[in-house]
C-alpha cells in the first residue's frame, strides 16, 4: 500500500466514468482537482458527502477546482447516483481498486468490531502541475466543503 504525503506527485490514473468515458489525472490538469475517494453510492455518508460538495459545486468552479469522486461502484451506478442527488461532477468507477491502491486509500478497516478490506474516506487536493497539496483523511461528510476551505484558507 502506497502513503502518500503531501508535496508527492500525484499518482496517474486511468479510469472510467459515469458515462462510460475514459478520465486520466492527465486530462484534469487545466485547474487544480479535488480528487475524493468513497465507500460506495447510495449509503447515507457518502450520500450527505456528494450533496455537500455539489451545492458548493459553484463557489468551487469559481476558485479554478474541478471535484471528481471514485468508488469500487460501477460506472451504471454511478450514473443513476449523479441523476438521483443532481451531483454536477464526474464520478469514476474503480471496480478493479487500481486507483484506490495507487493512492494507499484501500486497506483495513473495521466497523462494529469486525475487521474488513475497504476505500478509507481520503480527499487529495491536486495541484496543476499533479502534485499533492493536501490530504483529507479525517473527512467530515456533512461539512466536507467547509472543512476543505478551512484547510485551503480560501
Amino acid at each position: 500500500m502506497s502513503h502518500l504525503i503531501k508535496g508527492d506527485k500525484a499518482p496517474e490514473f486511468s479510469g472510467i466514468n459515469q458515462d462510460s468515458k475514459q478520465i486520466r489525472l492527465s486530462d484534469l490538469r487545466d485547474s487544480k482537482l479535488i480528487l475524493y475517494f468513497y465507500p460506495k453510492d447510495f449509503t447515507s455518508g457518502c450520500t450527505v458527502q456528494a450533496e455537500n460538495l455539489s451545492e458548493n459545486f459553484e463557489f468551487w468552479h469559481s476558485k479554478n477546482y474541478k471535484i471528481v469522486g471514485v468508488s469500487p461502484d460501477s460506472a451504471d451506478s454511478h450514473c443513476k447516483f449523479r441523476e438521483k442527488h443532481n451531483i454536477p461532477f464526474e464520478l469514476i468507477a474503480d471496480v478493479d481498486l487500481n486507483i484506490a491502491k495507487a493512492y494507499g486509500v484501500y486497506g483495513p478497516k473495521k466497523m462494529y468490531g469486525r475487521e474488513y478490506m475497504g476505500i478509507m474516506r481520503t480527499t487529495f487536493v491536486i495541484g496543476e502541475n499533479g502534485v499533492i497539496e493536501d490530504i483529507v483523511k479525517d473527512v467530515k461528510t456533512k461539512e466536507h466543503s467547509q472543512q476543505l476551505v478551512k484547510l485551503l484558507s480560501l
